[in-house]
C-alpha cells in the first residue's frame, strides 16, 4: 500500500491509532512545559525539569513517527497533528523563555510569525485542492529548534547567554530558510498548476 493510500484508508482512525493518540497527548502535556520554564524566572527559566521534559517530548516526537511508519499508521490526522504538536511546543516554549527573559522578543517574533504564516500557506492551498509537501527541512528545522530550546533551559548553561543566543540565530535562520523552500514550492505548484489548465 502506498504512502497516499494509507493516509486515505487510515484517515478516520484517530482514536485507535497509537501513533496519534502520543502526539495528542504530547499536545496536552505541553503546558507542564511552559509551566516549569514560567515558574523559574529567577533563573532564566533553566530547570532539570524543563530539561528532562523537553527531551521527553523530542523522544514522543520520534516514538509516535516510528510507529505510524512501522506499522502502517499513517493517516490525515496524523498528519496534521504532527507538525501542529511540535508548533505548539516550539511557540510554547520560545513565548516562555521570552517571558522570563531568557530569549529576546525579535527572533521569537520571526519563528512565531514563520509558523503561523507557513501553516496559513499550506491550508490555504489544500482548500484549493493543491498540496504543497512536506519537506525534509521541515524536520530539520524542528531538530534546531529543539536543540536551541534545550540548550537554553540547561541548568548548567544558565548564564551562556553568548551560546544560547547564537543557537537561537541559528534555529531562527533555518526556521526562515525551511519557511521561503515552502513559498518556492507553492509558487512553482501554481505555475504547473497554471500550464496544465492552459494545456489544450
Amino acid at each position: 500500500m502506498s504512502t497516499r493510500e494509507s493516509v486515505l484508508h487510515h484517515g478516520a482512525q484517530f482514536v485507535m491509532n497509537p501513533a496519534n493518540m502520543i502526539t495528542a497527548a504530547r499536545i496536552a502535556a505541553s503546558p507542564l512545559l511552559f509551566i516549569a520554564i514560567v515558574s523559574n524566572e529567577e533563573s532564566n527559566g533553566t530547570s532539570w525539569l524543563a530539561f528532562a521534559l523537553c527531551w521527553i517530548f523530542g523522544a514522543t516526537d520520534y516514538i509516535d513517527g516510528e510507529l505510524a511508519r512501522r506499522y502502517d499508521l499513517v493517516s490525515r490526522s496524523g498528519a496534521f497533528l504532527d507538525p501542529l504538536a511540535d508548533k505548539v511546543v516550539v511557540i510554547g516554549s520560545m513565548v516562555s523563555l521570552f517571558i522570563v527573559g531568557r530569549y529576546h522578543w525579535f527572533p521569537v517574533a520571526l519563528v512565531v510569525i514563520r509558523e503561523i504564516g507557513i501553516t496559513a500557506f499550506r491550508s490555504y492551498w489544500v482548500r484549493k485542492g493543491r498540496v504543497v509537501p512536506a519537506r525534509t527541512l521541515g524536520k530539520w528545522k524542528s531538530l534546531f529548534q529543539g536543540l536551541a530550546i534545550v540548550a537554553a533551559v540547561f541548568p548548567t548553561w544558565k548564564d551562556q547567554d553568548l551560546v544560547v543566543n547564537g543557537l537561537l540565530w541559528f534555529a531562527v535562520a533555518f526556521t526562515l530558510y525551511s519557511g521561503l523552500m515552502y513559498l518556492l514550492d507553492g509558487s512553482a505548484a501554481t505555475r504547473a498548476s497554471g500550464n496544465l489548465n492552459e494545456a489544450p
